[in-house]
Protein backbone atom coordinates (compact mmCIF):
# COMPACT_ATOMS: atom_id res chain seq x y z
CA UNK A 1 0.00 0.00 0.00
CA UNK A 2 2.90 2.27 0.30
CA UNK A 3 3.63 2.81 -3.25
CA UNK A 4 0.31 3.72 -4.17
CA UNK A 5 0.04 6.24 -1.17
CA UNK A 6 3.46 7.70 -2.00
CA UNK A 7 1.86 7.96 -5.37
CA UNK A 8 -1.47 9.62 -4.17
CA UNK A 9 0.61 12.32 -2.01
CA UNK A 10 2.58 13.05 -4.90
CA UNK A 11 -0.58 13.59 -7.20
CA UNK A 12 -2.28 15.21 -4.49
CA UNK A 13 0.70 17.77 -3.96
CA UNK A 14 0.51 18.39 -7.72
CA UNK A 15 -3.03 19.56 -8.00
CA UNK A 16 -2.77 21.71 -4.76
CA UNK A 17 0.60 23.24 -6.44
CA UNK A 18 -1.20 24.09 -10.05
CA UNK A 19 -4.35 25.21 -8.01
CA UNK A 20 -2.19 27.64 -6.10
CA UNK A 21 -0.25 29.02 -9.51
CA UNK A 22 -3.28 29.04 -11.46
CA UNK A 23 -4.90 31.46 -8.85
CA UNK A 24 -1.72 33.80 -8.35
CA UNK A 25 -1.21 33.95 -12.15
CA UNK A 26 -4.84 34.53 -12.64
CA UNK A 27 -4.91 37.39 -10.04
CA UNK A 28 -1.37 38.59 -11.34
CA UNK A 29 -3.01 38.94 -14.79
CA UNK A 30 -6.15 40.86 -13.30
CA UNK A 31 -4.03 43.35 -11.15
CA UNK A 32 -1.15 43.86 -14.29
CA UNK A 33 -2.93 44.47 -17.63
CA UNK A 34 -5.67 47.03 -16.55
CA UNK A 35 -3.05 48.34 -14.55
CA UNK A 36 -0.62 49.16 -17.66
CA UNK A 37 -4.07 49.76 -19.62
CA UNK A 38 -4.97 52.52 -17.03
CA UNK A 39 -1.44 53.96 -16.79
CA UNK A 40 -1.43 54.45 -20.40
CA UNK A 41 -4.65 55.89 -20.37
CA UNK A 42 -3.93 58.56 -17.57
CA UNK A 43 -0.35 59.10 -19.85
CA UNK A 44 -2.24 60.06 -23.16
CA UNK A 45 -1.27 63.76 -22.77
CA UNK A 46 2.57 62.64 -22.44
CA UNK A 47 1.36 60.74 -25.66
CA UNK A 48 0.04 64.17 -27.56
CA UNK A 49 3.30 66.29 -26.22
CA UNK A 50 6.06 64.24 -25.98
CA UNK A 51 5.54 60.81 -28.11
CA UNK A 52 8.92 58.96 -27.24
CA UNK A 53 9.08 59.85 -23.71
CA UNK A 54 5.29 57.94 -23.66
CA UNK A 55 6.93 55.23 -25.78
CA UNK A 56 9.63 54.59 -23.57
CA UNK A 57 7.23 54.51 -20.60
CA UNK A 58 5.55 52.14 -22.29
CA UNK A 59 8.05 49.91 -23.26
CA UNK A 60 9.26 49.79 -20.12
CA UNK A 61 5.67 48.91 -18.25
CA UNK A 62 5.49 46.11 -21.33
CA UNK A 63 8.65 44.53 -20.24
CA UNK A 64 7.47 44.52 -16.75
CA UNK A 65 4.32 42.45 -17.82
CA UNK A 66 6.91 40.15 -19.99
CA UNK A 67 9.04 39.42 -17.13
CA UNK A 68 6.22 38.58 -15.04
CA UNK A 69 5.47 35.92 -17.51
CA UNK A 70 9.08 34.68 -17.83
CA UNK A 71 8.87 34.49 -13.76
CA UNK A 72 5.86 31.92 -14.32
CA UNK A 73 8.38 29.48 -15.57
CA UNK A 74 11.50 30.74 -13.61
CA UNK A 75 9.78 29.91 -10.53
CA UNK A 76 8.52 26.39 -11.91
CA UNK A 77 12.40 25.49 -13.00
CA UNK A 78 11.77 26.29 -16.35
CA UNK A 79 15.47 27.88 -17.42
CA UNK A 80 17.16 28.43 -21.18
CA UNK A 81 20.58 27.38 -21.90
CA UNK A 82 21.77 29.23 -24.55
CA UNK A 83 24.28 28.51 -27.83
CA UNK A 84 25.70 29.74 -30.96
CA UNK A 85 26.19 33.60 -30.91
CA UNK A 86 26.16 35.92 -28.76
CA UNK A 87 23.13 38.51 -29.74
CA UNK A 88 23.79 40.64 -26.63
CA UNK A 89 26.40 42.81 -28.47
CA UNK A 90 23.51 43.98 -31.13
CA UNK A 91 20.82 44.46 -28.70
CA UNK A 92 20.85 48.29 -29.83
CA UNK A 93 20.79 47.40 -33.55
CA UNK A 94 17.95 46.88 -35.83
CA UNK A 95 17.54 42.69 -36.47
CA UNK A 96 14.87 40.73 -37.76
CA UNK A 97 14.97 37.23 -35.42
CA UNK A 98 13.03 34.23 -37.34
CA UNK A 99 12.02 31.33 -34.95
CA UNK A 100 11.08 27.62 -35.42
CA UNK A 101 7.40 27.45 -33.55
CA UNK A 102 6.22 24.10 -31.78
CA UNK A 103 3.93 25.03 -29.22
CA UNK A 104 2.44 27.90 -27.65
CA UNK A 105 5.52 27.62 -25.55
CA UNK A 106 8.01 28.84 -27.39
CA UNK A 107 6.42 32.85 -26.90
CA UNK A 108 7.21 32.12 -23.14
CA UNK A 109 10.79 30.82 -23.84
CA UNK A 110 11.47 34.05 -26.05
CA UNK A 111 9.67 36.02 -23.05
CA UNK A 112 12.17 34.51 -20.58
CA UNK A 113 15.64 34.28 -22.93
CA UNK A 114 15.51 37.88 -23.94
CA UNK A 115 15.19 39.79 -20.72
CA UNK A 116 18.59 39.92 -20.47
CA UNK A 117 19.29 41.62 -23.68
CA UNK A 118 19.29 45.13 -22.84
CA UNK A 119 16.31 46.69 -24.54
CA UNK A 120 14.90 44.25 -26.31
CA UNK A 121 12.15 43.42 -24.98
CA UNK A 122 10.80 47.62 -24.54
CA UNK A 123 11.67 47.67 -28.42
CA UNK A 124 10.88 44.38 -29.65
CA UNK A 125 7.59 44.25 -32.02
CA UNK A 126 6.03 40.95 -32.18
CA UNK A 127 4.04 39.15 -35.68
CA UNK A 128 1.28 36.61 -34.30
CA UNK A 129 -1.17 34.44 -34.83
CA UNK A 130 -4.56 36.60 -34.62
CA UNK A 131 -6.41 34.34 -32.13
CA UNK A 132 -3.81 35.82 -29.74
CA UNK A 133 -5.42 38.71 -30.18
CA UNK A 134 -7.95 37.55 -28.49
CA UNK A 135 -6.22 36.06 -25.27
CA UNK A 136 -5.79 38.04 -21.96
CA UNK A 137 -2.77 39.53 -23.23
CA UNK A 138 -4.02 40.70 -26.72
CA UNK A 139 -4.87 44.38 -25.46
CA UNK A 140 -1.79 44.51 -24.70
CA UNK A 141 -0.32 43.76 -27.24
CA UNK A 142 -2.21 45.65 -29.20
CA UNK A 143 -1.52 48.67 -27.25
CA UNK A 144 2.38 47.91 -27.71
CA UNK A 145 2.06 47.70 -31.63
CA UNK A 146 2.32 44.08 -32.57
CA UNK A 147 0.89 42.66 -35.38
CA UNK A 148 -1.67 40.23 -35.73
CA UNK A 149 -1.35 37.70 -38.73
CA UNK A 150 -4.40 35.94 -40.09
CA UNK A 151 -3.23 32.83 -41.72
CA UNK A 152 -5.03 30.75 -45.00
CA UNK A 153 -4.41 31.13 -48.93
CA UNK A 154 -7.88 34.02 -48.88
CA UNK A 155 -5.73 35.99 -46.34
CA UNK A 156 -2.46 35.86 -47.19
CA UNK A 157 -2.46 38.54 -49.81
CA UNK A 158 -3.99 41.55 -47.70
CA UNK A 159 -2.63 40.47 -44.98
CA UNK A 160 0.73 41.38 -46.55
CA UNK A 161 -0.76 45.00 -47.40
CA UNK A 162 -1.30 45.16 -43.97
CA UNK A 163 1.49 44.15 -42.81
CA UNK A 164 3.66 46.91 -44.72
CA UNK A 165 0.88 50.07 -43.77
CA UNK A 166 1.60 48.33 -40.07
CA UNK A 167 5.20 48.53 -40.10
CA UNK A 168 5.16 51.87 -42.18
CA UNK A 169 2.67 53.67 -39.26
CA UNK A 170 4.53 51.69 -35.97
CA UNK A 171 7.66 50.29 -36.57
CA UNK A 172 9.80 53.55 -36.05
CA UNK A 173 7.49 56.08 -34.69
CA UNK A 174 7.62 53.90 -31.72
CA UNK A 175 11.53 53.51 -31.44
CA UNK A 176 11.31 49.53 -32.27
CA UNK A 177 14.59 47.75 -33.01
CA UNK A 178 13.97 43.63 -33.20
CA UNK A 179 10.90 42.12 -34.92
CA UNK A 180 9.96 39.03 -34.35
CA UNK A 181 8.31 36.40 -36.38
CA UNK A 182 7.49 32.66 -37.18
CA UNK A 183 8.17 32.12 -40.97
CA UNK A 184 6.61 28.24 -40.59
CA UNK A 185 3.39 29.86 -40.33
CA UNK A 186 2.05 27.42 -37.42
CA UNK A 187 2.98 24.81 -35.14
CA UNK A 188 5.46 21.77 -36.15
CA UNK A 189 2.73 19.45 -35.10
CA UNK A 190 -0.03 20.81 -37.29
CA UNK A 191 2.29 21.85 -40.70
CA UNK A 192 4.37 18.83 -40.96
CA UNK A 193 2.54 16.95 -43.16
CA UNK A 194 1.56 19.96 -45.04
CA UNK A 195 5.00 20.63 -45.40
CA UNK A 196 6.51 17.31 -46.33
CA UNK A 197 4.03 16.70 -48.99
CA UNK A 198 4.46 20.14 -50.34
CA UNK A 199 8.68 19.27 -50.70
CA UNK A 200 7.91 16.10 -52.36
CA UNK A 201 5.73 17.79 -54.86
CA UNK A 202 8.69 20.36 -55.56
CA UNK A 203 11.56 18.31 -54.86
CA UNK A 204 12.59 20.22 -52.15
CA UNK A 205 13.93 18.65 -48.62
CA UNK A 206 11.52 17.03 -46.46
CA UNK A 207 12.05 18.40 -42.74
CA UNK A 208 10.64 16.19 -39.67
CA UNK A 209 11.88 18.80 -36.85
CA UNK A 210 10.69 21.85 -38.60
CA UNK A 211 8.62 22.65 -41.72
CA UNK A 212 9.45 24.49 -45.03
CA UNK A 213 9.35 28.41 -44.33
CA UNK A 214 6.72 30.79 -45.89
CA UNK A 215 8.12 33.56 -47.41
CA UNK A 216 5.55 36.43 -47.79
CA UNK A 217 6.39 38.04 -44.15
CA UNK A 218 9.79 37.85 -44.55
CA UNK A 219 10.27 39.60 -47.64
CA UNK A 220 8.13 42.61 -46.54
CA UNK A 221 9.86 43.41 -43.44
CA UNK A 222 13.20 43.27 -45.58
CA UNK A 223 11.72 45.52 -48.00
CA UNK A 224 10.27 47.80 -45.74
CA UNK A 225 12.59 48.06 -42.94
CA UNK A 226 15.80 47.19 -44.94
CA UNK A 227 18.31 49.43 -45.96
CA UNK A 228 18.62 50.59 -49.77
CA UNK A 229 18.40 47.59 -51.87
CA UNK A 230 21.77 46.94 -54.22
CA UNK A 231 21.34 44.39 -57.19
CA UNK A 232 18.59 42.66 -55.41
CA UNK A 233 21.49 42.30 -51.85
CA UNK A 234 20.32 44.66 -48.91
CA UNK A 235 22.87 47.26 -48.66
CA UNK A 236 24.56 48.73 -45.38
CA UNK A 237 23.65 52.57 -46.68
CA UNK A 238 20.94 54.81 -45.27
CA UNK A 239 17.70 54.51 -47.25
CA UNK A 240 16.29 56.46 -49.98
CA UNK A 241 15.48 60.28 -49.38
CA UNK A 242 11.86 59.25 -49.19
CA UNK A 243 12.48 56.83 -45.85
CA UNK A 244 14.83 59.01 -44.54
CA UNK A 245 12.55 58.97 -40.98
CA UNK A 246 15.10 55.20 -40.90
CA UNK A 247 18.15 55.52 -38.83
CA UNK A 248 20.22 52.57 -40.70
CA UNK A 249 17.11 50.44 -41.82
CA UNK A 250 17.95 46.07 -40.64
CA UNK A 251 21.46 45.65 -39.48
CA UNK A 252 21.37 41.69 -38.55
CA UNK A 253 18.87 38.45 -39.37
CA UNK A 254 19.25 36.80 -35.95
CA UNK A 255 18.37 32.73 -36.83
CA UNK A 256 17.41 31.36 -33.81
CA UNK A 257 16.28 28.01 -33.12
CA UNK A 258 14.40 26.48 -29.77
CA UNK A 259 14.60 22.79 -28.56
CA UNK A 260 12.85 21.06 -25.90
CA UNK A 261 14.53 17.88 -24.18
CA UNK A 262 13.11 15.03 -25.61
CA UNK A 263 11.56 16.89 -27.95
CA UNK A 264 8.69 17.46 -25.85
CA UNK A 265 7.57 20.86 -26.35
CA UNK A 266 6.76 22.91 -23.28
CA UNK A 267 3.16 24.50 -24.17
CA UNK A 268 2.06 27.78 -22.05
CA UNK A 269 -0.60 25.06 -20.08
CA UNK A 270 2.54 23.47 -18.40
CA UNK A 271 3.88 27.63 -17.60
CA UNK A 272 0.80 27.81 -16.02
CA UNK A 273 0.74 25.41 -13.65
CA UNK A 274 3.99 23.28 -13.43
CA UNK A 275 3.04 20.28 -13.61
CA UNK A 276 6.25 18.92 -15.36
CA UNK A 277 9.65 19.03 -13.61
CA UNK A 278 12.18 21.12 -14.08
CA UNK A 279 13.01 21.61 -17.36
CA UNK A 280 15.85 23.13 -19.73
CA UNK A 281 14.76 24.78 -23.04
CA UNK A 282 17.58 25.16 -25.13
CA UNK A 283 18.20 28.22 -27.72
CA UNK A 284 20.31 28.44 -30.85
CA UNK A 285 21.80 31.66 -32.00
CA UNK A 286 23.04 32.02 -35.41
CA UNK A 287 23.44 36.10 -37.10
CA UNK A 288 23.75 36.75 -40.71
CA UNK A 289 25.01 40.69 -41.53
CA UNK A 290 22.08 42.14 -43.47
CA UNK A 291 24.24 42.38 -46.58
CA UNK A 292 24.55 38.66 -46.74
CA UNK A 293 20.36 38.48 -46.92
CA UNK A 294 19.33 38.77 -50.85
CA UNK A 295 15.60 40.09 -50.76
CA UNK A 296 14.77 39.23 -54.65
CA UNK A 297 11.82 36.29 -54.27
CA UNK A 298 13.76 33.54 -55.69
CA UNK A 299 17.10 34.05 -54.06
CA UNK A 300 15.15 34.70 -50.49
CA UNK A 301 13.35 31.88 -50.72
CA UNK A 302 16.29 29.38 -51.43
CA UNK A 303 18.32 31.66 -48.57
CA UNK A 304 15.23 30.86 -45.79
CA UNK A 305 15.05 27.30 -47.26
CA UNK A 306 18.69 26.57 -46.24
CA UNK A 307 18.27 28.36 -43.09
CA UNK A 308 15.27 25.48 -42.06
CA UNK A 309 17.09 23.02 -43.65
CA UNK A 310 20.23 24.27 -41.36
CA UNK A 311 17.61 24.30 -38.43
CA UNK A 312 16.57 20.67 -38.95
CA UNK A 313 20.48 19.21 -39.17
CA UNK A 314 21.16 21.34 -35.81
CA UNK A 315 17.53 19.73 -33.94
CA UNK A 316 18.68 16.66 -35.05
CA UNK A 317 22.27 16.70 -33.53
CA UNK A 318 20.71 18.27 -30.77
CA UNK A 319 18.44 15.11 -30.19
CA UNK A 320 20.94 12.72 -30.71
CA UNK A 321 23.56 14.23 -28.03
CA UNK A 322 21.74 16.59 -25.96
CA UNK A 323 23.89 19.38 -27.19
CA UNK A 324 24.44 21.82 -30.14
CA UNK A 325 27.54 21.35 -32.26
CA UNK A 326 29.71 24.07 -32.29
CA UNK A 327 29.96 26.69 -34.51
CA UNK A 328 32.09 27.02 -37.75
CA UNK A 329 35.65 27.38 -36.91
CA UNK A 330 35.18 26.44 -33.31
CA UNK A 331 36.38 22.92 -32.18
CA UNK A 332 34.23 23.03 -28.47
CA UNK A 333 30.70 23.61 -28.01
CA UNK A 334 29.72 26.66 -26.03
CA UNK A 335 26.95 27.24 -23.78
CA UNK A 336 25.74 29.92 -21.81
CA UNK A 337 23.02 29.78 -18.80
CA UNK A 338 20.62 32.45 -19.03
CA UNK A 339 19.77 34.06 -15.69
CA UNK A 340 17.12 36.21 -13.90
CA UNK A 341 17.43 38.45 -11.13
CA UNK A 342 14.83 37.06 -8.16
CA UNK A 343 15.36 40.57 -6.38
CA UNK A 344 13.87 42.05 -9.86
CA UNK A 345 11.10 39.53 -10.53
CA UNK A 346 9.85 40.16 -7.36
CA UNK A 347 10.00 43.82 -7.39
CA UNK A 348 8.30 43.42 -10.90
CA UNK A 349 5.08 41.82 -9.30
CA UNK A 350 5.27 43.79 -6.38
CA UNK A 351 4.57 46.78 -8.07
CA UNK A 352 2.40 44.58 -9.77
CA UNK A 353 -0.13 44.20 -6.97
CA UNK A 354 0.56 48.04 -5.33
CA UNK A 355 -0.20 49.56 -9.04
CA UNK A 356 -3.86 47.16 -8.90
CA UNK A 357 -4.60 47.94 -5.22
CA UNK A 358 -3.86 51.82 -6.13
CA UNK A 359 -6.16 51.51 -9.09
CA UNK A 360 -8.85 49.93 -7.43
CA UNK A 361 -8.72 52.53 -4.63
CA UNK A 362 -8.65 55.04 -7.07
CA UNK A 363 -11.94 53.99 -9.24
CA UNK A 364 -13.65 52.72 -6.28
CA UNK A 365 -13.77 56.58 -4.86
CA UNK A 366 -14.76 57.53 -8.13
CA UNK A 367 -17.24 55.43 -8.01
CA UNK A 368 -18.33 56.82 -4.73
CA UNK A 369 -18.24 59.97 -5.38
CA UNK A 370 -20.43 59.98 -8.28
CA UNK A 371 -22.83 57.19 -6.91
Amino acid sequence: MAPHLDTARKLFWILMKSLLRFTFMFVNNCVAIPSYCLYLIVLQPLRLLDAPTYWYIEGVMFRWLLAMVASWGWCAGYTVTEWGDDVRPMSEDEAMVIVNHQSTGDVCTLMMCLQDKGTVVRKMLWLMDHVFKYTNFGVVSLIHGDFFIRQGKAHREMQLVYLKDHLDKYYYSRDRKWIVLFPEGGFLRKRREISQSFAKKNDLPSLTHVTLPRLGATQIILKTLGPQQENGILGTEGSPHSQSNKANGLQWVIDMTIAYPNARPMDIQTWIFGYRDPTVTHVHYRTYPIKDVPVETEALTDWLYQRFVEKEKLLAHFYKTGAFPPLEGQKEVVSRNMTLDNTWLFFVQTLAFASGYMWYSILHHVYCWFF
